[in-house]
């Protein structure tokens, strides 16, 4: 039985529809993430939604009809509390130059991991950790730092044990 809850950054769904689980290839992922989604075991934020809808693609449109239904909004007070560490911890750090801080800041990707923390989810992104990295903040960055766990798109299908029978 699946007791976490997942939360889906934008790449889980651009990098799926752009490679590998196109829609018009393999439509049972997306039934998957929209079935897994009215199950409440992922979900994702509305900044994520927001940066999705600026495709106007058959994504966006998935998303806009019958798709993906559950994105939180990230103005609860342990969120807010959450994504104010996150932004500390990133501009006080020396590790990231001082445009990849302003770029977490614009971006959704601290608001997932803030969101995560103070809701008790599980992040999935297709970003790795690289702790040498100056370029950028990353999702995994933030979560080891914040003590989230992250995953991938494979681990999570097999986690909801999905099959592509």
């Amino acid at each position: 039985m699946i007791t976490e809850k997942y939360l889906l950054d934008a790449n889980i769904f651009i990098e799926a529809h752009r490679r590998y689980y196109a829609f018009d290839i393999a439509p049972k992922f997306w039934n998957e993430l929209t079935a897994n989604s009215a199950k409440g075991f992922i979900a994702s934020i509305d900044k994520i939604k927001n940066e999705l809808l600026r495709g106007k693609d058959i994504l966006s449109d998935w998303i806009k009809t019958d798709g993906f239904a559950v994105f939180h909004k990230v103005d609860d007070q342990a969120t807010l509390a959450e994504y104010a560490n996150l932004m500390q911890w990133a501009n006080t750090s020396d590790r990231f130059s001082d445009v990849a801080k302003a770029e977490f800041a614009q971006v959704a990707d601290g608001w997932l991991v803030a969101y995560a923390k103070a809701n008790d989810c599980i992040v999935v992104t297709q970003e790795v950790l690289e702790l040498n990295t100056r370029k950028k903040v990353k999702i995994p960055d933030a979560c080891f730092h914040i003590g989230v766990e992250y995953i991938d798109t494979y681990t999570l299908l097999r986690r909801l044990e999905v099959q592509f029978n």
